[in-house]
């Protein structure tokens, strides 16, 4: 087409071309998560932001970077809507789901469990109008 032949080092030449883009590829994939993978194997609060952070501002650069630093944010969170204890176990469901694993399921109160587990027939039968109900003592 333009006057010349392509031999076997052309195709070598673009094959080279070519394992060459899809590692720069790799490697931008790879540094666009690491603020996301960071901040999940830190159990930060806001890893799900940072991930996102991470991916939409790697083309600015500088939210990325915010991103970065924000992943090695300490950790240490005050929530007055919840206890430690309760709000440790909530970032540790929310880490579990960005991990793809299966979440602890969260244990139910003990007066809640107590309560049906002594009266499971009684829960499961509505009291009809007129019926004798023992545990009200009457009639419902």
């Amino acid at each position: 087409m333009l006057g010349f032949e392509i031999d076997l080092w052309d195709y070598i030449t673009f094959l080279s071309l070519f394992i060459i883009g899809l590692g720069l590829v790799a490697a931008l994939v790879l540094l666009a998560g690491l603020p996301g993978k960071i901040a999940i194997a830190r159990k930060h609060p806001d890893a799900e932001a940072v991930n996102i952070m991470g991916w939409a501002g790697f083309l600015a650069v500088v939210p990325w970077i915010q991103a970065f630093i924000w992943a090695f944010k300490p950790t240490d969170i005050i929530d007055i809507r919840r206890f430690p204890a309760e709000e440790r176990k909530a970032i540790d469901i929310e880490i579990a789901r960005l991990k793809g694993e299966e979440p602890d399921s969260p244990q139910p109160p003990a007066e809640a469990s107590a309560s049906a587990s002594a009266t499971p027939a009684a829960a499961e039968q509505p009291t009809q109008p007129g019926q004798h109900d023992p545990e009200h003592g009457g009639k419902a």
